[in-house]
Parts: structure tokens; sequence; C-alpha cells
């Protein structure tokens, strides 16, 4: 299985079976090595209905017939766009062909910004994503302050690899984000959600040397984590 990033929040991941993507924001994300007509997905994950994690679901869900798992809210705004969705809450968990989806609650906002008409559609609850897949188990956080209940998350899973956000501003930054890797007890953790914008730049390899341990890992763009 391989886990590769993408730029801001954007993860593939290749099971050799199936491929996954978590919150394909690609058209006008400045970091990213992807093109949105190119991506091959079986399923899209989405954390919540920003434009910058909801991305360029619709266009590559279309094209590919992607099955779309999104909070219930996000789910069926999609759905009413003519997409394949499975909508979910959070503290459920869903066992797919791929694997097991678990939401986990985030603390952030989540509507969809139409801009030509200026319409905020609200699309529920955040989310963060506990994916497990061939005995690994994968956590997005996706946009998120810290919260203590980042504890329990650690206690109940056994995380082999967390995306944690550090931009500041919007999310947690660096020094909420190591407090928050500590309390997941990932065995390895990413910094993800920083520099694509002026307002959220971070020093990813300052935040990844900051945990303990060599837990801290940074990814480049298009760079992979290989599970065998």
């Amino acid at each position: 299985m391989k886990v590769t990033y993408h730029g801001h929040s954007v993860v593939t991941v290749d099971t050799g079976n199936h491929q996954l993507i978590f919150d394909p924001f690609i058209t006008g994300n400045s970091l990213t090595d992807l093109k949105p007509e190119e991506v091959k997905a079986d399923v899209i994950l989405l954390t919540h209905g920003h434009s910058d994690h909801v991305g360029d679901t619709v266009e590559i869900a279309k094209r590919n017939n992607s099955l779309v798992v999104a909070p219930n809210e996000l789910a069926v705004y999609l759905g009413w766009k003519g997409l394949n969705v499975h909508p979910m809450h959070i503290g459920g968990s869903h066992q797919f062909d791929f694997g097991k989806v678990k939401l986990t609650q985030a603390f952030h906002g989540s509507a969809y910004t139409e801009e030509d008409s200026q319409k905020i559609v609200y699309t529920g609850m955040p989310a963060g994503i506990l994916l497990t897949v061939e005995g690994r188990t994968i956590f997005h956080a996706g946009d998120t302050g810290l919260f203590s209940d980042m504890k329990l998350i650690g206690e109940l899973n056994h995380i082999d690899l967390a995306f944690l956000p550090i931009g500041d501003n919007f999310t947690m930054g660096p020094e909420d984000a190591k407090l928050a890797a500590e309390w997941l007890r990932a065995k390895q953790v990413v910094p993800v959600h920083y520099s694509t914008f002026p307002v959220i730049e971070q020093d990813p390899h300052a935040f990844a040397d900051s945990l303990p341990g060599g837990v801290g890992k940074v990814l480049e763009v298009g760079e992979s984590i290989e599970f065998k």
C-alpha cells in the first residue's frame, strides 16, 4: 500500500486494488503535482465542505464514477449534484470493500461557497477520518483545532500514520499540532495544510524535528510512504 502527499491536505492511498483520495483540492492549489483530469479514484474521502477540501470532487467523481464518502449534509449536497455518495457522521463507522472508515470530531467550520451567486451552503459538521486498510490505520485529521479527545482517539486506535494540519490561523499551528501528535500516539506524523497561502506559511521540517523519536516526517509533494 502506498500513501502519497500531494500538497495542502490532498492525500492518495493506493492499495493495488483500490485508489482513494482525501480532500482533492487541485485546481487553485499551487503546490500540488496533480491534474484533476488525470486523477484516478475509486473512492473520494472528504473531511468537510470548504472549497479547499472539496476541491475537484465533482469532476473527478463523475469521470471515475467514484464513491464519495463524506459527512452527511455534505454527502447529500454532492448527491444532488449527481454523485454516488455514502453519508456518514461523527462516531459512526462503516466497512466498505476497500476498508473501514470511521469519522471523528474536528473543531472547525464546514460550508461550501458558491462564489458566482455569493452563497454559502452549510454542509454539516467537519470531521477527521480514520481509514483502516490492510491492517494499517491512517488518520486524516482534516481541518481542526486542538481538542482533548485526541487523547481518546489515540487510546482507542493504533494509528500507523497521522496527517495533521500545522498552518495556524484556520487550524492548529505547530505547537498545538505537536501536542496533538503526542496525544494521538501515531507511529508516524506528517504535517499538512501549510504554505498553500501566505497566511498559513510554516516550516514543516521544524515541526517534524520537534517530535520525539523520529515520529515526525515531512513528505514533499509527490513523495510516498509505503506499507508492506
